[in-house]
């Protein structure tokens, strides 16, 4: 049995103090990894199942093989990992803001360090994943200006709470729009949010995606004994466009 608490890495970030830990939780007898920023919580491996749900229902939205997408934020990894077991996806590009993140799983200080730096279909990005949405040459370094034909977001607690001022400017029309011309035709923008269902945020997916549609994702909370929630946002290009 591992010990009860371990600081694996903690760095100083232009974003604030980023710490990655493992802890044995009592109760379930397994261990738990943890990313922090200064003393917010960004994820846990206990609370998984609406990561991997982001995943599911945005490759759900797409027909046709040989999948191009988009990650951005990569975390524990798990929405990546969720994306490549998906025997559709051809390439996978992850954004991540934080080099020290990237780090983590290149040295394999987190259980799907491994299984995301080996596959061949996964390339890292180092980069700031709403500067690079608002920006004609996009999400690829490697190619310019290259279309996706999924992308998906979970970087931030909520549309509503973000992690930095510099990326509400996102969620308005202007910046989806920006977004939505890094997508193929019929391509899927699939967003995470902490929060229920934003009827004025799913207007707003409408108004710039042409469809769009709030899926609830219940959990078991294994803190206080009941389930808790999160939304997974699903929103598609038309055909031609």
């Amino acid at each position: 049995m591992s010990s009860r608490f371990e600081e694996i890495d903690w760095r100083e970030t232009p974003m604030g103090a980023i710490s990655l830990r493992r802890r044995l939780d009592p109760a379930l007898k397994i261990d738990v990894y943890e990313i922090k920023l200064d003393d917010e919580y960004l994820m846990s491996s206990l609370f998984t199942v609406a990561e991997i749900e982001l995943a599911r229902l945005g490759l759900a939205a797409l027909t046709g093989s040989d999948l191009d997408v988009v990650v951005g934020g990569l975390g524990l990894g798990y929405t990546a990992h969720a994306v490549l077991e998906d025997p559709r996806v051809r390439t996978l590009t992850v954004v991540e803001a934080l080099g020290e993140v990237i780090d983590w799983h290149r040295r394999e200080l987190v259980p799907l360090g491994s299984a995301l730096t080996r596959d061949p279909r996964s390339h890292l990005v180092h980069g700031d994943f709403f500067a690079m949405a608002a920006d004609a040459d996009g999400f690829d370094p490697r190619t310019p200006g290259r279309r996706f034909h999924a992308i998906l977001l979970d970087i931030d607690h909520t549309p509503r709470h973000v992690l930095h001022p510099s990326h509400a400017a996102f969620y308005t029309a202007d910046g989806l729009r920006r977004l939505a011309t890094h997508l193929h035709p019929a391509g899927v923008f699939a967003l995470w949010s902490d929060d229920p269902p934003d009827e004025a945020l799913q207007t707003t997916l409408v108004e710039v995606f042409g469809t769009a549609q709030a899926h609830r994702v219940e959990f078991p909370n294994h803190l206080h004994g009941g389930d808790s929630a999160n939304t997974v946002y699903v929103a598609s290009r038309p055909r031609t466009s």
